[in-house]
């Protein structure tokens, strides 16, 4: 698992049945070091690494119920969306989207989710 980490944080935390994600970025291609550009882009590298964070306590996208998506730029939402629908084709968890500054220039998107996936 290959992710960018900014602070003293788990990238995901399991709760009982749920799984949090912490907000996965996609700033840096984690096979090259290259920046990545575009929010197409990072919005794919964004959900790569969620796959990975849940894959690692056991879950996947398919038991993902939230999504929250943090956009550096309300003009980017309509590429971002077109990505994003990918990721959900048939079951689509509840979200938010929120516009807002971003800690590392670089980032024009931000993705955390919450997970349900009971035992057995």
């Amino acid at each position: 698992m290959s992710t960018v980490t900014y602070g003293p944080y788990s990238p995901v935390l399991k709760a009982g049945e749920y799984i949090f994600t912490s907000g996965q970025v996609g700033v840096t291609d984690p096979n090259t070091g290259k920046d990545i550009e575009g929010v197409e882009a990072q919005t794919k590298q964004c959900f790569n690494n969620v796959k990975n964070v849940l894959a690692s306590v056991g879950a996947s996208l398919s038991d993902v119920v939230k999504v929250t998506v943090f956009l550096k730029e309300a003009g980017d939402f309509t590429n971002m969306n077109e990505t994003y629908k990918n990721y959900f084709p048939e079951k689509k968890p509840a979200r938010s989207t929120v516009v807002t500054s971003l800690v590392d220039p670089r980032m024009l998107i931000e993705i955390e989710c919450i997970a349900y996936c009971p035992s057995g």
